[in-house]
């Protein structure tokens, strides 16, 4: 199935059925009187989170959501149907925004989660509704209210607990597919990956969820590569795991590189806890190693891990690292706790 995380869609709630104008003409009822009935109220829009969806794509297909007006009122007192609502099924993480594209109309995180997109006009009021003491045979109607139309954006942003960052075979995905039962591609050239992907991690008895994204490359926020498009996806991780390839020359560049794009893109993002860790340490003799290490603990300012995607030297305490940095980031203060008796 192929990955889509942004379309566009035009969506038209119903409008309500007109009232109607009717009299009663039975032959032994004397003054029969109005007997119209009201319009039905026009189908709403929706949006709804489900579970078991991981992309737009269906949307790519179908983009208009056109629901129906209600029925119109008619005789002996009877109101019209009201229409069907429409359900625009997103998966969870999609956020809702206006035709701007920036102003967010909602947020989809949580299974079920439901928002009303455009609400069904409602059903006009037939004559009966206007009979009175002082006005016994009224022959006006009300038209139903017209629907709602708008164009919306869909933007998907996968929910995860970890994300993967690195420049273009940094060891992303060979990472990913180690530790998980992910299947993403791997080759030994630059951006192998185009799509992100998702993989369930286990360590110590415990899971989470971890994000690899497309690498990224100086000038990324300008467009560059394939620019810094999927960096969304990464926005709602607890914690970043920040890969380094250690058979670069440049590896102090390179984590540079990955950090000034992180800054241009949301200066929230940049300001995520990150984990630093130099892969690929199977490739590289010890002398190597130890001077590597150093640069790049000079440049992080703290600690380095070690590890191999391939070897899977080292990957269980990165994996601890993450795990302890999203159980931190979960933890609920307690100023904030529900009082208890």
């Amino acid at each position: 199935m192929r990955f889509l995380d942004l379309t566009k869609v035009y969506i038209r709630s119903g409008s309500g059925g007109g009232g109607c104008v009717s009299f009663r003409r039975d032959k032994y009822v004397e003054f029969g009187g109005p007997d119209g009935g009201d319009g039905g109220n026009g189908g709403s829009v929706w949006a709804e989170a489900v579970e078991g969806l991981n992309t737009l794509i269906d949307f790519r297909y179908q983009q208009h959501f056109f629901a129906k007006s209600g029925q119109h009122g008619m005789g002996s007192q009877m109101t019209g149907a009201n229409a069907a609502d429409v359900v625009l099924r997103v998966p969870v993480g999609t956020e809702i925004l206006e035709e701007d594209e920036e102003t967010v109309v909602a947020d989809l995180t949580v299974p079920g989660q439901r928002v009303l997109l455009a609400r069904g006009g409602n059903g006009g009021f037939g004559n009966l509704h206007f009979k009175s003491s002082t006005n016994r045979a009224p022959s006006r109607a009300n038209p139903g209210q017209d629907g709602v139309e708008r164009t919306l954006w869909l933007r998907l942003k996968l929910i995860a607990d970890a994300g993967l960052l690195g420049l273009p075979n940094a060891g992303k995905s060979t990472f990913l597919a180690a530790v998980s039962n992910a299947r993403p591609k791997i080759a030994d050239y630059p951006f192998t990956t185009l799509y992100p992907n998702l993989g369930v991690v286990g360590i110590d008895g415990k899971e989470f969820v971890m994000a690899d994204i497309p690498g990224l490359i100086e000038g990324a926020s300008e467009g560059k590569g394939l620019g810094d498009l999927f960096l969304g996806h990464v926005e709602r991780c607890s914690v970043l795991l920040h890969l380094v390839d250690g058979t670069s020359s440049t590896i102090t560049k390179d984590y540079r590189t990955i950090l000034a794009e992180l800054a241009a893109y949301s200066p929230e993002l940049a300001a995520k806890p990150r984990i630093t860790a130099l892969n690929k340490i199977d490739a590289l003799d010890t002398k190597t190693l130890g001077t590597r290490r150093r640069a790049l603990e000079k440049a992080v300012g703290g600690p380095v891990h070690l590890m191999s995607g391939v070897s899977k030297s080292g990957v269980p305490e990165v994996l601890r690292a993450l795990h302890a940095q999203i159980s931190a980031g979960r933890a609920v203060p307690a100023e904030d706790a529900p009082w208890q008796p």
